[in-house]
């Protein structure tokens, strides 16, 4: 085999993401060819709960320490969001609890959604610099006592989030393509992320804690970076989540969400990129099914219908066999590997040499 040129090595590089972005292009390129709004919608959904899940994975696939409080960054940033976005005199009669200078602001959509981004990341940061000098096991308790502590926060803030009601009347510019968009700059942070030094570090003290700390590795700090991040991303989720339904509610945000997204991550492989996305479309995929068969599918003159519920007994199955037989997910911790062949290890090629010399030699008696 010939030496690889430089083009095919920034392929192999960063076929990882390639690969992932191509296989969500198809999925929504199809999906919008059907004209179907429902699926439309669907798959929208589905790509929201997918930067979820990445934003989940920087901290935890990398880090290792499972995180149970990351939702109530997309609570923050989806209402950081509808306070920037919302009608002025809108907000001056329905949150008469905000500060002056949000009830005269209305940003356009992509402003808001940066800062409302930022604000979720500046919540993790001052969380993460709180708890992340703690255990693992000290930390996955503290993230869920925050997602209960913020939950209890908004629900009880009627001045500000409307507390049990619903914020309605945001403008609702976000579809599949956009949320299509979005999740493709959401893979590539988290793929930068995991392949820099950082990433590097944060994974390497995930493997072996004590030897990282040998080499000089701040575990604190790589913590904090990643959880920040981690909040960043999380709280983009929460901004397009509010605009896409126009509505937003302090319901939405707690343990269900919680456990659907920790379980798509759980079930693709969470210490890999690849396990985060191939775990939401298999979960989104499979629930869709099960959400059509309870409604009734025609299969040639039989009429197959599931009973309603059944959708949460057959996935929660699903997820346990998958626990049981795949323990590291359908990934198995793998990226995507690369579909053309890999190059020839160096030792393979000396050693060819050597076979090749060796043989060309002449033999005694020739």
């Amino acid at each position: 085999m010939g030496s690889v040129g430089p083009l095919e090595k920034q392929l192999r590089r960063y076929w990882p993401l390639l690969s992932l972005a191509a296989i969500l292009f198809v999925i929504v390129l199809v999906v919008d060819a059907t004209g179907d709004v429902l699926l439309q919608r669907t798959v929208a959904d589905g790509l929201i709960k997918l930067i979820i899940v990445v934003g989940i994975y920087v901290f935890m696939g990398n880090s290792g320490v499972l995180s149970f409080g990351s939702i109530v960054y997309m609570m923050v940033g989806a209402y950081a969001a509808a306070w920037m976005t919302l009608l002025p005199n809108l907000k001056k009669f329905t949150l008469p609890g905000l500060p002056d200078f949000l009830i005269n602001t209305q940003l356009d959509p992509l402003p808001a959604l940066i800062l409302a981004g930022l604000v979720a990341a500046v919540v993790a940061l001052v969380v993460a610099l709180a708890i992340m000098r703690t255990n693992p096991i000290a930390i996955s308790i503290a993230t869920f006592a925050v997602l209960a502590g913020g939950y209890t926060v908004y629900n009880n803030w009627e001045r500000v989030t409307l507390g049990t009601s619903s914020i309605i009347g945001l403008p609702m510019y976000v579809n599949m393509w956009i949320c299509f968009y979005w999740a493709l700059i959401v893979m590539g942070i988290a793929f930068f992320y995991q392949i820099s030094r950082f990433g590097l570090a944060l994974r390497a003290s995930r493997e072996d804690p004590v030897a990282a700390q040998a080499f000089g590795i701040n575990i604190y700090v790589q913590r904090v970076i990643a959880f920040t991040l981690s909040g960043f991303i999380v709280g983009i989720a929460g901004v397009l989540h509010g605009h896409f339904l126009g509505i937003l509610t302090v319901a939405a945000f707690w343990v269900p969400l919680t456990f659907i997204t920790l379980a798509m991550l759980v079930v693709g492989g969470q210490n890999s990129l690849a396990g985060a996305v191939v775990g939401v479309v298999v979960i989104t995929a499979a629930t869709e099914v099960f959400r059509q068969l309870e409604k009734g599918a025609e299969i040639g003159s039989l009429v197959l219908q599931f009973p309603l519920g059944i959708q949460e007994i057959i996935l929660g199955v699903i997820m346990l066999l998958i626990m049981m037989f795949r323990p590291a997910g359908i990934m198995g911790g793998r990226e995507i590997p690369w579909p053309f062949g890999r190059p020839k290890p160096p030792r393979a090629a000396v050693t060819e040499s050597v076979e090749a010399v060796e043989a060309a030699k002449p033999r005694a008696g020739d």
